[in-house]
């Protein structure tokens, strides 16, 4: 697999094959006026086609990651998308440049900002790892049935 750069990105993020990464500057809302400087990384895989991860305090050696669906993403860069732990909308006005990610975990939401030319960079680029409608030709479901049979819990009966 070679490593190629995204359109419109810094070096660092690549598409290697079935996998796309994106580094990306994020900044987290702390309060009315004050924004905290965030790097993070949205991650895209061919093997888990509908979904996409953003890694957060990537410095760490396990970051804090959030899974949510591309489709997600690609909704909230024109309307309002989500329900529950993650929403994400376009900011106001038509031509507005900033995409705001909420993500919410017990009584606590972090409402992160985002680039919104650069998430649409990403979201274009994995329409060429896995084109948006053929997600169902890149699950593969017999692999999937063997992990969720593989716990070492014992079966609920």
């Amino acid at each position: 697999m070679s490593e190629h750069e995204l359109p419109g990105a810094p070096e660092e993020n690549a598409c290697a094959g079935d996998e796309l990464a994106l580094y990306i500057d994020l900044e987290a809302v702390a309060c009315p006026g004050l924004l905290v400087a965030l790097p993070a990384r949205l991650r895209y895989r061919r093997e888990d086609p509908y979904a996409v991860s953003l890694d957060t305090h990537i410095d760490l050696d396990e970051p804090i990651t959030w899974i949510f669906a591309r489709e997600l993403l690609a909704t909230g860069l024109t309307g309002w998308a989500g329900l529950g732990d993650v929403t994400v909308h376009r900011g106001t006005g038509p031509a507005s440049a900033t995409l705001f990610i909420a993500l919410s975990a017990d009584d606590t939401t972090a409402v992160l900002r985002a680039p919104a030319a650069l998430v649409q960079t990403f979201l274009d680029a994995t329409e060429h790892v896995v084109p948006y409608g053929t997600e169902t030709l890149h699950l593969d479901v017999d692999d999937l049935i063997l992990r969720l049979f593989e716990t070492e819990e014992p079966p609920l009966i």
